[in-house]
């Protein structure tokens, strides 16, 4: 069998009823299946979905949002560089550390450690995105930042 020979079977399909044409038809005289009065009663009306009956759309109601949304925009952890004397002296400071350690609200792009503040001791960092004053510190200090 093809589908350009198909056979139609009896009773396979149900015709639909077709509404206004008279009492026999199952939906005819009157109303026809509408109600009786109203804005849907009426021929070739549409009602739209977000039609609140005249009052102030909800689209209208709520407030625009300006500016322009970077989809390319890198965003970064921010910490700087006086955050890190808490760690002992000498020691290798990853991402993976600080996560290890509690700290968890990183950003998808990662941790950029800016320059504000002291830094009091010789720390390396691996793993990180650096402004060039938190460089300078950390170097002074011996340390070295990859």
């Amino acid at each position: 069998m093809e589908l350009n020979n198909l056979v139609r079977i009896k009773g396979n399909r149900k015709k639909g009823k077709r509404i206004g044409r008279g009492v026999g038809s199952g939906k005819g005289a009157h109303t026809v299946g509408r109600g009786q009065k109203g804005q849907k009663s009426r021929g070739s009306r549409k009602v739209k979905a977000w039609f609140e009956g005249g009052q102030l759309p909800l689209v209208k109601r709520l407030p625009h949002i300006g500016g322009f949304r970077n989809p390319t925009q890198k965003k970064y952890t921010v910490l700087n560089v006086g955050f890190f004397n808490k760690f002992k002296d000498g020691a290798k400071i990853t991402v993976d550390l600080l996560k290890k350690g509690g700290y968890r609200n990183i950003e998808k792009d990662g941790i950029k450690i800016l320059g504000k503040g002291t830094l009091s001791k010789k720390l390396n960092f691996e793993g990180f995105i650096y402004s060039k004053s938190a460089i300078k510190q950390i170097e002074k200090l011996g340390g070295s930042a990859k």
